[in-house]
């Protein structure tokens, strides 16, 4: 809902303000101008980034517009809260650990926590890493290590998207220029053929549409969209950074509670929940009402 108000906002004041000014929408819809800005665009994306990087582009895209995963208050906090304790609560019985982390869809732990089970990158960096403390003994200092590098890792995989669009939105006044120069070339060419100055300034007129909308594409279309993109990138490292926190603080000896409280510290502050609600997760979880 916020995304679509910003959008109106935008749209609302620029053309707007254009309409009000006398203009009309007919002057500046130019399909051709549209089509040049836009393809070179498309195509300058298509060209300056791999398969794997177009697919996660797109998927960031359709997150910043597609209804919020967490549902109300901290559901998704609480979630993967419960989650991680009551596998820090099987200690180290591998047994019965291997059963949840070798099928975690098929996993009763899993199945309770639906935001957990349907997040592929948070499900798949709980169960490795649960999967490498029961493997064999590992220092917290040594896991700590490993998973600062893995984190590493995946925040640059997930910013590459957002990099990439920003700097199509940086080029887009030059596609904008691009397309003007092209219409002002077919202005000058009607000259010859003995245009009236009135065609010729509608063609002109035409033509710096395309500059308009370079620099609205840039300003007003891709930079906060990219801007959304980084943000929402943010707060899915955040998730996994709690993950890290917990295991390194349980590996170290803390108690279960301990541990996700340490995690619970590098939620964002508008989503991070209190050590009181965490405790009264807790207390109800213990009491079968979770």
């Amino acid at each position: 809902m916020q995304q679509l108000f910003g959008i109106f906002i935008v749209l609302g004041a620029v053309f707007g303000g254009f309409m009000i000014m006398g203009g009309t929408f007919s002057l500046i819809w130019q399909p051709v101008e549209l089509l040049i800005i836009v393809g070179a665009a498309l195509g300058s994306i298509v060209l300056g980034n791999p398969r794997h990087v177009l697919a996660e582009l797109v998927g960031q895209v359709r997150k910043v517009f597609a209804r919020s995963r967490k549902g109300s208050g901290h559901e998704a906090e609480r979630q993967l809260l419960l989650a991680m304790y009551e596998l820090l609560q099987l200690g180290r019985d591998l047994k019965a650990l291997d059963e949840h982390v070798e099928s975690p869809q098929a996993s009763p732990i899993f199945q309770r926590y639906p935001l957990v089970l349907s997040s592929p990158r948070v499900l798949a960096f709980i169960v490795d890493n649960f999967r490498l403390m029961a493997l064999g003994r590992i220092t917290a200092h040594e896991l700590e290590g490993v998973l600062e590098q893995e984190l590493e890792a995946i925040h640059g995989d997930l910013e590459q998207p957002s990099k990439s669009l920003r700097k199509t939105g940086e080029a887009m006044p030059g596609f904008g220029i691009v397309a003007a120069v092209l219409g002002v070339v077919m202005a000058m060419n009607i000259v010859a053929d003995g245009a009236t100055s009135g065609e010729i300034a509608a063609k002109v007129a035409a033509a710096m549409i395309g500059t308009f909308l370079g620099v609205f594409l840039c300003y007003g279309v891709l930079d906060p969209l990219s801007n959304m993109i980084s943000q929402g990138v943010k707060d899915e490292v955040a998730e996994l950074e709690c993950i890290k926190v917990v295991l390194v603080a349980y590996a170290a000896g803390k108690p279960p509670l301990l541990a996700l409280d340490a995690g619970r510290r590098l939620m964002p502050l508008n989503s991070k929940p209190s050590f009181l609600q965490l405790e009264g997760w807790i207390t109800r979880l213990e009491g079968g009402t979770a």
